[in-house]
């Protein structure tokens, strides 16, 4: 008796394949990009991201010196008011990765000054 699409552990093993093309898809898609390019996560860093298309999973790599600066990632009312809630995930390595979600994405420093004199940044991620 002869079977038109093969045999079940053949099916499988195509959908297995397929599924890995698919993810490799996903992955190799991602990319990292340097917030500031050379200048790194600096003062009017916020221009850097127009003109760039983003996607969820994406990483911005923030440079800075460290001590100098740091990374803040709030929501609209905090980057409205350059201000970070309780608990918002603070990042201080001077090389810090972040992976961007779908949407918008916001990123201030709260070193005294430094947000209102334009150190933050919106980054949307398709």
């Amino acid at each position: 008796m002869a079977q038109g699409l093969g045999s079940g552990s053949a099916r499988a093993a195509l959908a297995l394949v397929l599924l890995c093309v698919l993810l490799h898809g996903d992955l190799a898609e991602s990319k990292v990009y340097t917030v500031g390019d050379r200048g790194g996560w600096t003062f009017n860093s916020g221009r850097w991201s127009s003109g760039k298309r983003f996607r969820a999973g994406d990483v911005l790599l923030f440079k800075y010196g460290r001590g100098a600066h740091n990374v803040v990632a709030v929501n609209a009312a905090g980057y409205r008011s350059c201000s970070a809630s309780r608990g918002a995930r603070t990042y201080s390595s001077g090389n810090d990765r972040v992976t961007l979600a779908r949407g918008a994405n916001y990123f201030i420093c709260t070193v005294p000054g430094h947000c209102g004199a334009g150190m933050k940044m919106q980054v949307n991620a398709a």
